[in-house]
């Protein structure tokens, strides 16, 4: 079977789990939107639950590179955090029906079969925002924290927004609070001096 089949099949989930739904979505929607036989979907995936877990490594995979693009150059400790935070919102806004299937409609019965292939890939975006985050604590310019606090401090705030968004429930552009979400994060993450310092400079004279 060609990866194209694979990729449609991928496409075509996508959509129908967006319109419907998981327990909505059926085989036959998704083979159908594909232009599939029976044999091509069951050649590719045992069951539509396989389909969905394959769906979502991809998407995770799309979102991670998305955040690491945003941290090559490495940036600077409030450069990197306006560039990571503003990454996140640009990724749900232009992805979003990817990001609602990330964030709003995948389950976490689906992960016992790609529990390895998930951990695999948090851990590579865990191990780059690290490469960037250890030498700006070492030298100050960021506060010392455990990751998994500084990832909360950093994104938590904005998926806030982001799931207000994806499910409906608010339709106003995540990317409007971008300005005061860096804001905040960089009074969480960076110590108090070094704040002042940066505000300095930028009110500095050419």
């Amino acid at each position: 079977m060609s990866p194209t089949m694979r990729d449609d099949l991928l496409a075509a989930g996508l959509a129908i789990f967006d319109r419907v739904g998981f327990e909505g979505a059926t085989v036959a929607a998704i083979r159908e939107r594909a232009r599939a036989s029976n044999g091509s979907f069951f050649h590719v995936f045992a069951s539509k639950q396989e389909l969905a877990g394959a769906l979502f490594i991809e998407v995770l995979r799309h979102y991670h590179a998305a955040i690491l693009a945003a941290l090559d150059p490495a940036p600077g400790a409030t450069e990197g955090i306006d560039r990571l935070i503003r990454a996140h919102l640009g990724w749900v806004v232009t992805s979003r029906r990817e990001a609602r299937y990330l964030f709003e409609i995948s389950r976490n019965e689906w992960g016992d079969d790609i529990r390895d292939v998930q951990r695999a890939h948090n851990a590579r975006l865990a191990e780059g925002i690290e490469r960037w985050r250890a030498p700006l604590i070492a030298c100050g310019d960021l506060l010392p924290m455990v990751p998994v606090m500084f990832i909360s401090q950093l994104i938590g705030p904005a998926q806030v927004f982001c799931r207000a968004y994806l499910s409906g429930r608010d339709r106003t552009d995540p990317r409007n609070e971008a300005d005061t979400l860096i804001a905040c994060a960089v009074r969480a993450l960076v110590p108090p001096d070094r704040i002042t310092a940066s505000n300095n400079k930028k009110g500095a004279a050419p």
